[in-house]
């Protein structure tokens, strides 16, 4: 009897917990609902090592909602959804894929030039001469695909700033898991308004087996503050979340984008 009694009490407790601090100075915040609203876009029909990194992100982003701290929903197209669809998730997750044709990348940028939230991996932001896609580069805020190394590898990264929320709490520098990484021509570091957040480390130079890259700036994270968005340069096979350290790194920068949703900063309600 005592310990339903005890069960009781403590259901109690967890019922009448205050939402917000209180003036006693509460610190923590239980949020009583879904907090937003995230859609995780994806290819099932990439290159092996496209889908395998697919496959590991919907389930480290489906744990995160445990509790239901906020709605997932994943798709593999954005064929079929209109600016109105796409403005209920305060977040898009594109894990390996962009959006394909004129209508979805017309509706992609009005969500994105509206106030939209992006976290991309490695190949959603894949692009060529064949793309065709200008507005990309200007929302990315560097020029198309230059080159990467093969096969996959680990590699040092450095942070660029300890003073954004997306880096404040990694270490300077820490091994990322093996990935394919990509560089760009010109770098987003070349241009001024981009802030880049971490970079792989010169001296991993020369970089690759088969494919050598023995030099040139290398960012892997950046955020072009034009937009709600942050870009993340791995996710190339089944190693991308097997590393705490980058795990930290892909939850930051989904926090930081969800944080500046101009509706509010949900983990503030």
């Amino acid at each position: 009897m005592n310990y339903i009694k005890a069960i009781i009490v403590s259901l109690l407790v967890l019922v009448t917990l205050p939402s917000v601090a209180d003036d006693n100075g509460y610190p923590a915040n239980y949020a009583r609902a879904p907090r937003f609203k995230a859609l995780l876009f994806y290819s099932d029909t990439a290159e092996e090592a496209h889908v395998q990194f697919a496959s590991q992100a919907i389930d480290f982003f489906k744990r995160l909602t445990y509790g239901d701290g906020y709605i997932l929903e994943t798709t593999t197209s954005l064929a079929g959804y209109d600016y109105d669809s796409l403005s209920a998730y305060d977040i898009i997750i594109a894990v390996n894929a962009s959006p394909e044709g004129p209508e979805q990348r017309a509706v992609f940028e009005k969500y994105m030039e509206n106030g939209g939230g992006w976290l991309g991996f490695h190949a959603a932001a894949y692009n060529d001469a064949s793309t065709k896609w200008p507005w990309l580069n200007q929302f990315l805020g560097c020029g198309t695909f230059y080159c990467n190394n093969w096969p996959p590898q680990c590699v040092l990264l450095t942070l660029d700033t300890t003073d954004s929320p997306v880096t404040k709490n990694l270490p300077g520098e820490f091994v990322a898991p093996e990935s394919e990484w990509y560089q760009w021509n010109p770098s987003p570091r070349e241009n001024k308004n981009i802030e880049i957040l971490a970079s792989i480390s010169p001296r991993n130079y020369p970089l690759g087996i088969k494919d050598v890259i023995s030099f040139g700036d290398f960012p892997v994270a950046w955020r072009n503050p034009a937009y709600r968005m942050v870009y993340l340069n791995y996710g190339h096979g089944d190693r991308g979340f097997t590393d705490a350290t980058q795990n930290l790194l892909t939850l930051n920068a989904f926090r930081y984008v969800v944080s500046l949703s101009p509706k509010g900063n949900p983990f503030e309600k």
